[in-house]
C-alpha cells in the first residue's frame, strides 16, 4: 500500500535532456512534488547533444572524436541525473521507484535507414544514462515507450483515456513552470510506478 509519504520519478528522455518529474501520494490522489529539467548533455559541449550526429543525417565516424562525446555525456548527465535526485530525496519521500519514458524501444542496429539509427543511437545514449544513474543510486527503474503509455496507464489506474489527460491537465495546475506533454508523460511514468506497474 503506497502512502502519502511514499514517491515516485518520472523521466521522458529527450536528446541531450529529460523531463523529470517527481509525483507523491496514493495512487488514487496522486501530486506533484517537483518537476525540472536535467541537463544529460554539457551545454559547453554543443555536439554532445547530438553526439552521433556529424552534420544533418550524417553519421559520426568511431574514433577519438565521437569517443570524447560520448564520454562527455556519460560524466555529464550521470551527474546532472543524481543532482536531480538528491533535490528530490530533499523533499523528505521515500522513493518507490522511477518511470523512464523514451520514444522508441527499437534496437539501433537492427534500423536500416542511417539517419534513424542516428536518432536511435541517441536515444539509446541518453536513456542508459538515465537508467544507470537511477541503479547507482539504488532506484528500481522501469522502461515504457510514450506511445503505449496512455493504453498501460488506463489499464493499470482504471481510468480511460480522456479521464487520464485530463487528471494530467490538472495535477500540472499547482507547478510553477511548464506543464507540456514531456511534462505530462513523465508524472504518468511515476504515476504507474506509485501503482506499483
Amino acid at each position: 500500500m503506497v502512502t502519502e509519504r511514499q514517491a515516485a520519478l518520472g523521466f521522458t528522455v529527450k536528446s541531450g535532456w529529460a523531463s523529470a518529474v517527481l509525483v507523491a501520494g496514493p495512487r488514487a490522489a496522486p501530486q506533484v512534488i517537483d518537476c525540472r529539467r536535467a541537463e544529460l548533455s554539457d551545454p559547453s559541449v554543443p555536439d554532445s547533444r547530438q553526439p552521433y550526429h556529424d552534420g544533418f543525417g550524417t553519421a559520426r565516424r568511431e574514433g577519438p572524436e565521437l569517443s570524447r562525446l560520448l564520454a562527455s555525456v556519460r560524466a555529464f548527465g550521470l551527474l546532472s541525473v543524481r543532482e536531480v535526485l538528491v533535490r528530490f530525496q530533499a523533499c523528505g519521500y521515500d522513493l518507490v521507484g522511477a518511470g523512464i519514458i523514451v520514444g522508441s524501444l527499437t534496437a539501433p542496429e537492427t534500423i536500416q535507414n542511417d539517419h534513424i539509427r542516428i536518432h536511435a543511437l541517441e536515444g539509446h545514449l541518453f536513456r542508459q544514462v538515465v537508467e544507470e544513474s537511477l541503479s547507482r543510486s539504488r532506484v528500481s527503474s522501469s522502461v515504457w515507450r510514450e506511445r503505449d503509455l496512455h493504453g498501460l496507464a488506463s489499464k493499470v489506474l482504471g481510468l480511460s483515456e480522456p479521464a487520464l489527460r485530463a487528471e494530467l491537465t490538472a495535477l500540472g495546475k499547482p507547478v510553477g513552470g511548464p506543464w507540456r506533454v514531456e511534462q505530462k508523460v513523465a508524472t504518468l511514468a511515476a504515476w504507474l510506478r506509485l501503482a506499483g506497474a
